[in-house]
């Protein structure tokens, strides 16, 4: 399966990946060579991919928002449970991982995305119905970032089960009964965040499966925050907790 990864920013940190196939690069005629353009260019002619200069007009009924590149490339390459896991051993780091419960919206898991590689986040955990996945779209919200990050689709009630067994902490952020203020200390070790769906929230049986579940304090008089907005927030807490580092 091919797709068309548009924008400079998602096409320069797929080409810097390079961890899927890549077949094509289109460019729109005339467009000028500097920046990210020539960096693209660059490591295009480095790795042999054929680059076409074509009109702009041709890009547009691709995808409309392409910033003047489109790169043809194979499907996004997901990752397993254990990668994550192997990425946390071999870097000497307790586990962080971020689980994301029915998350439906392309924007907001492309945000996530985002922190979770500015963080240095091991993995992310997506279910397998009922959620956005790492499409173009997705890729362009991330500027790139999925490219650099290990995402696996999987059963959320055994892939948890499997966590609690490695002594991974699993926490789940939501306000309403039942949620602590969120506790930074409870941060420091092995865990995995869990951030539900944008209007239901965490699901019943994984909120049950949660060890705990915090909540972010709130002063003004919405009732919650965004679920990129709330997920990014904790994903901030908990690299604090470990010192930034």
């Amino acid at each position: 399966m091919r797709e068309w990864i548009y924008g400079r920013n998602p096409v320069y940190e797929l080409l810097r990946a390079d961890r899927r196939q890549m077949f094509r690069l289109l460019v729109a005629d005339g467009i000028q060579r500097k920046g990210r353009i020539a960096s693209i260019f660059d490591i295009c002619s480095e790795k042999e991919i054929p680059i076409e200069l074509v009109p702009r007009k041709l890009l547009d009924r691709i995808q409309i928002s392409n910033q003047g590149v489109l790169l043809e490339a194979s499907a996004y390459p997901y990752a397993t449970l254990l990668d994550m896991l192997g990425l946390a051993e071999g870097l000497s780091e307790a586990p962080m991982l971020l689980i994301l419960d029915t998350l439906q919206d392309p924007q907001n898991l492309g945000t996530l995305l985002r922190t979770a590689e500015s963080v240095g986040v091991h993995g992310i955990l997506l279910p397998l119905r009922r959620t956005a996945t790492v499409t173009p779209a997705v890729v362009n919200a991330s500027s790139g970032a999925s490219e650099h990050l290990l995402i696996t689709q999987i059963n959320l009630a055994q892939a948890i089960r499997a966590l609690k067994e490695q002594d991974i902490w699993i926490i789940g952020f939501e306000s309403g009964p039942g949620a602590q203020l969120v506790d930074k200390t409870a941060l420091r070790g092995p865990l995995a965040l869990v951030i539900g769906a944008e209007a239901e929230g965490i699901r019943h049986l994984v909120r049950k499966s949660c060890d705990q579940l915090m909540q972010l304090p709130m002063r003004g008089r919405i009732e919650s925050l965004n679920a990129a907005v709330a997920g990014s927030i904790a994903l901030y807490l908990a690299w604090e907790a470990r010192g930034f580092s």
